[in-house]
């Protein structure tokens, strides 16, 4: 009994939004020093599109294999965060044992084994590919990267406000949740009931902090909008100039040309390695 608490315990103060803010920074910024990272993101992009499309028209099992094996290395050498590592995991292989008891449950037999272990493999590879290049890459690089191809300014500056805003978003979050429990008298969790009443009072206490947390960061969006009116980001989002100045840190370099090579050389063969199969 002593053993289980203690577990529970330990869990739970793992699991906090301090935690979770630090993973979704690390994630967003702390991975500047990667192989990854010092990589133009025209060509991650490039790369992305292949890995992220690719696979869904193929249904070859060795293509699927060797694409998901690339984009797992391409992830170790991201040093993506255990906690999207872990969702990265829950998510895929749980949607799948569900699919696949659906399957049983419903009349199917062990040929559907096949099936939905292509789909695994499909949405592991493209999940990963995606996981690496938005570890890889800090929102100003994915911006002006799609900047480069021709996106509209405001949609890239979407993606990297977006970015800013997530971990802002937490820390909202955290502060709400703090300022009710200071308000609010939560049942005892000594007992059985207890804990299923004190679970039932924090899943409350989460409802009733949406409104709050949507109107305080409704308040910050607006006062980053002014900020911006003011420094003139309507007149720089179309000048040609500016943009030229922005995109001009982006240069292509031998390692970016080595990386492209070496993978699309690892597709050629497991393509070469499916046919001889």
């Amino acid at each position: 009994m002593r053993i289980t608490e203690k577990l529970s315990s330990n869990i739970l103060d793992k699991v906090s939004i301090d935690f979770l803010r630090s993973q979704v920074l690390k994630n967003a910024y702390g991975n500047d020093d990667t192989v990854i990272a010092g990589m133009d993101p025209r060509m991650l992009l490039v790369w992305y599109l292949f890995f992220g499309l690719v696979p869904w028209f193929v249904d070859d099992v060795p293509f699927l294999l060797g694409c998901f094996f690339l984009v797992a290395i391409t992830t170790k050498l991201a040093r993506v965060a255990g906690m999207v590592l872990f969702l990265f995991v829950l998510g895929v292989f749980s949607q799948t044992g569900y699919l696949l008891f659906v399957t049983l449950l419903f009349g199917g037999d062990a040929s559907a084994v096949g099936p939905l272990l292509i789909l695994t493999l499909k949405v592991a590879t493209v999940s990963l590919a995606s996981v690496t290049i938005f570890s890889g890459l800090d929102p100003d690089k994915l911006a002006n990267g799609l900047m480069w191809y021709g996106c509209p300014e405001r949609l890239s500056f979407s993606i990297s406000y977006a970015y800013r805003m997530l971990p802002l978003l937490m820390e909202e979050f955290q502060n709400v949740l703090l300022s009710y429990r200071l308000r609010g008298n939560p049942p005892s969790s000594d007992t059985f009931c207890g804990k299923v009443r004190y679970l039932i009072y924090q899943v409350k206490v989460i409802i009733h902090a949406f409104y709050p947390l949507m109107l305080n960061t409704a308040k910050r969006s607006r006062t980053t909008v002014e900020v911006l009116e003011i420094r003139g980001y309507r007149y720089a989002a179309v000048d040609r100039e500016v943009k030229k100045i922005k995109l001009s840190s982006l240069k292509i370099t031998n390692n970016d040309l080595m990386f492209l090579a070496l993978s699309f050389l690892w597709v050629a063969v497991t393509v070469l390695v499916s046919t001889l199969i």
